[in-house]
């Protein structure tokens, strides 16, 4: 018997989730919770009794990254399905960095759904082709982006810090060059870039994923 553990804040999507597993022998609800935090509060409580939780990733209190970075390292042997509606490619990247071994999104049939639970649980890993699609895509553009222009080291620290809104001044402090090297390293980014101010260069920036964390 498979026992999951459901999390997510909508209540008609918990119900229907469970309606469709439930019809299913060998897999049973162990729990449900409306966010990260909850999902916790029943692990704890219930010591063994989770096999697979499935969580929505945009959750209050505590989202689904969040959420499934915990139970990565807390509860090991426990597998994670995310079951989200949003397929942007740093969602997913994010959900597998935090453990999860699989990505659906809301709008996937009930027998997609049953099946990755089991696969899943035989240690397999199911991925919607949405989340595969968009994981390509991201490391495309990400190579693209590489082959785009040479930024040096230096001229991606500053860039990092303008981001950042640190002004010239407090960049010039944290790396230790002057404000004029600062200035000389913002005109170089906007030549090689083509951007015509540092708006234009922000917009390079996340365009062409420079940097993964925002």
């Amino acid at each position: 018997m498979i026992n999951v553990l459901l999390v997510d804040d909508h209540r008609l999507i918990r119900d229907g989730i469970r309606f469709y597993l439930e019809a299913e022998d060998n897999i049973s609800i162990a729990g449900e919770a409306a966010n990260g935090k909850q999902g916790f509060i029943f692990l704890e409580n219930n010591p063994g009794k989770v096999d697979l939780v499935m969580t929505d990733i945009s959750m209050p209190e505590m989202n689904g990254v969040e959420f499934s970075k915990e139970v990565s390292e807390r509860y090991p042997e426990i597998k994670i399905l995310a079951l989200t509606m949003i397929k942007d490619s740093q969602y997913v990247k994010q959900m597998l960095q935090a453990g999860a071994s699989g990505y659906l999104l809301k709008n996937a049939r009930e027998k997609e759904i049953k099946e990755a639970v089991v696969k899943i649980m035989e240690g397999e890993t199911y991925y919607t082709q949405e989340a595969t699609q968009a994981i390509m895509d991201y490391y495309s553009n990400k190579k693209k982006s590489e082959e785009l222009v040479a930024i040096s080291p230096r001229e991606k620290e500053v860039l990092r810090l303008v981001i950042d809104e640190f002004s010239n001044q407090e960049i010039a402090d944290k790396l230790f060059i002057s404000v004029r090297t600062v200035e000389a390293h913002k005109r170089n980014l906007l030549e090689k870039t083509g951007s015509k101010n540092l708006a234009g260069l922000v917009k390079y920036t996340l365009n062409n994923f420079l940097f993964e964390d925002l």
